[in-house]
């Protein structure tokens, strides 16, 4: 229920750089924290895959990584954000209250997190958490 925090990423080479303006577009959507060097990432991957199929909007924030690790895990798995930050230090997370990853979030249209989900999503946690969740925010709820 609160604004989420200002997004400062790092652009990584070749892929849609993430802004804070992306955020705060009128349009609801999921940020993701995630890292080449977290298994449970890998194992939520084809969920981001499904949900970005389905034309949800998923802006990936890469979390104390390696650019040319990050590029790899994408190349490999596929990528389903459309753009990109990079929180090298892992300093900008800990004002978004991440403690680990992945972490995910669900922005409304004004900018408000409706709904932070720690751990990896699974196809349970997408229909009975994070769907009704983007429901509501697309309903102004």
């Amino acid at each position: 229920g609160k604004p989420a925090p200002e997004l400062v990423v790092s652009d990584i080479e070749n892929l849609p750089p993430l802004t804070d303006a992306m955020l705060r577009d009128g349009e609801v959507k999921i940020v993701n924290f995630w890292a080449s060097w977290c298994a449970p990432c890998r194992v939520e991957h084809p969920q981001l895959e499904a949900l970005a199929k389905s034309g949800i909007e998923i802006y990936g924030v890469n979390y104390k990584d390696k650019a040319p690790n990050a590029l790899k895990f994408l190349a490999d798995l596929g990528d389903p954000y459309k753009s990109i930050g990079a929180d090298e230090t892992g300093r900008m997370a800990l004002n978004w209250g991440v403690y680990g990853v992945p972490e995910t979030y669900v922005i409304d249209s004004n900018g408000i997190i409706v709904l932070r989900f720690a751990g990896p999503i699974t196809q349970r946690a997408i229909e009975q958490t994070i769907l009704p969740a983007i429901q509501d925010a697309q309903a102004g709820l």
